[in-house]
């Protein structure tokens, strides 16, 4: 799945400890895998020696009251006292009465390759304020990301470098180029990361959230995950049940282990065209403020001829058609942007770029961290399954899921590709399914028009945890909804963190309303732009 951060949201599994298919063709012992026995070492190991928190650097802009610390977790799980890696924790201790306190609450935000640390800031949100009396707000950057030994595939100004193009229809010899870039970029990981590449995955993510669990001095993990977190929460809940406590796991991944990852990505193209397909039409039932047309085709018309101006002249000499794009995606996981990207959109097409750039110009200041959390998500997604290693394969795949979904495809072929040439092991996908008991209540927030993570993979989550409930915010797109704008996914959450209650088995919440457009005359006149013409 595409990695959130850098589109602006936006992504296997083991039976049990003792039952899972090892990796890297360990072979099996009655105590299970090597690396399940280092997972039990190193977490025992962390228990011991807990969480030296202190000051949290400038940098991670979190509340005074915020403390930061490290945790240690082995680099190979098969090899626990061997060379390790220490991962970057931030927290906010409850705020309510010491009585009342439940706990540390754990955040994971996706990607992969998203950065978790930011969660404490949130207890200061109405939506999460009563969830911060009862729990430490714990985040965290996963093994690769931030200060978390972080890896990184290319120089950052490169991988900034702006104005790109994006062609819909990209010619022999543009595709040429772009698996060219792919395969330099893989074997930049490679020079880059050493030996180390092919530890960076998701079961070990997941045994590196045991070892943080036993680091805070928690029986149980209390957990919520969110977009590629579901994935990583699900494959902990396998691989350690008894230790689950609570889990919220928020817009899903498919869990079918062949769906990882190639063909998950083939079938988040087609989601987001059903996705651009919605804000098109939102656009043109409000074209009395926009002007962009007044049906989805016309919109589409109205976007298409952006591109084409962007691509002949770049907008402030940096928005190109690929960076138009990419501030477009956002659309797609947030209805949020939809009336800041259509006045943009249309300011541009009048003459006045100023709001395109500003919404899509490349930051120069985002690029190490942009990089780092591109390397982390194709290095996490192209160690945990096979890919397809021809690229007839690629081209034919997509050439045919194109014509039915122009919008992304040839991006997201773009930023996978790499795993094409990747020069790692690869883990073999294992089974994500518990059975009736084997883990508490487990809550599943889903919308129902989510194209980042389509709905069909929630419905598949919740037939292979037993017990899990499933809450779906019907008729909505937004990608992550717990501590969002709907009250009722809200209210569900809280009071399943709070007191464990789930409705019996699924609920479903109204969409939240979609947003207002703002007219362009005011906007000029709040931005002190030149007013519509």
């Amino acid at each position: 799945m595409r990695a959130a951060a850098l589109y602006g949201a936006v992504g296997s599994l083991v039976l049990s400890a003792l039952t899972a298919a090892p990796a890297g063709g360990a072979t099996p012992t009655p105590y299970g895998t090597p690396e399940d026995r280092g997972a039990i070492v190193a977490a025992a190991r962390a228990a011991a020696t807990g969480v030296a928190f202190g000051a949290c650097p400038a940098a991670q802009k979190l509340p005074p009251s915020a403390e930061c610390g490290t945790v240690a977790v082995p680099l190979d799980y098969a090899d626990p006292w061997g060379p390790g890696i220490r991962l970057t924790v931030s927290r906010l201790k409850a705020t309510g009465a010491p009585a009342d306190r439940q706990g540390a609450l754990v955040y994971n935000p996706g990607g992969p390759g998203g950065s978790g640390m930011y969660f404490p800031a949130l207890a200061k949100e109405r939506e999460w304020k009563r969830i911060a009396a009862a729990y430490d707000m714990v985040g965290y950057d996963p093994r690769g990301v931030g200060r978390s030994a972080p890896l990184s595939c290319q120089n950052p100004a490169e991988f900034a470098k702006a104005p790109t193009q994006a062609p819909v229809l990209p010619s022999a010899a543009y595709k040429r180029e772009r698996a060219a870039r792919a395969q330099a970029y893989a074997q930049g990981c490679a020079r880059n990361a050493g030996p180390a590449l092919r530890h960076y995955h998701s079961l070990n993510n997941a045994r590196d959230l045991e070892v943080l669990r036993a680091a805070l001095g928690e029986r149980r993990l209390t957990f919520l995950g969110a977009s590629y977190g579901t994935y990583l929460g699900a494959l902990y809940a396998v691989l350690f049940p008894g230790h689950v406590r609570r889990m919220v796991l928020d817009s899903v991944v498919d869990p079918e282990p062949a769906k990882i990852w190639y063909t998950s990505n083939l079938e988040q193209s087609l989601a987001f065209e059903s996705r651009w397909a919605d804000f098109r039409a939102w656009v043109a039932r409000h074209h009395g403020t926009y002007g962009l047309g007044r049906t989805p085709a016309q919109v589409q018309a109205s976007y298409d001829r952006a591109r084409a101006r962007l691509a002949a002249t770049p907008a402030g000499g940096t928005v190109g058609p690929g960076q138009l794009h990419s501030a477009f995606v956002r659309t797609v996981y947030y209805d949020g942007y939809w009336p800041r990207r259509a006045l943009a959109l249309a300011r541009y097409l009048k003459g006045d770029p100023r709001p395109l750039v500003a919404q899509a110009a490349p930051d120069p200041r985002d690029a190490v961290e942009d990089e780092n959390g591109n390397a982390v998500y194709t290095a996490v997604q192209c160690n945990d399954a096979a890919w397809p290693t021809n690229w007839a394969v690629w081209d034919r795949d997509n050439t045919a899921l194109a014509r039915r979904a122009p919008f992304e495809t040839w991006a997201n072929v773009w930023m996978n590709l790499p795993c094409a040439y990747w020069p790692a092991p690869r883990q073999q996908p294992l089974d994500v399914r518990t059975g009736p008991g084997e883990l508490p209540p487990l809550l599943i927030l889903a919308a129902e028009r989510d194209a980042a993570t389509p709905y069909a993979g929630a419905l598949r989550l919740q037939e292979r945890l037993a017990g899990s409930v499933l809450v779906t915010e019907r008729a909505s797109g937004t990608h992550g909804i717990s501590g969002g704008a709907n009250a009722c996914v809200n209210g569900h959450m809280e009071t399943y963190l709070l007191t464990g209650r789930t409705p019996v088995r699924r609920a479903s919440c109204a969409p939240h309303p979609q947003p207002d457009p703002v007219s362009l005359d005011r906007r000029a006149v709040e931005r002190k732009l030149p007013p519509a013409v």
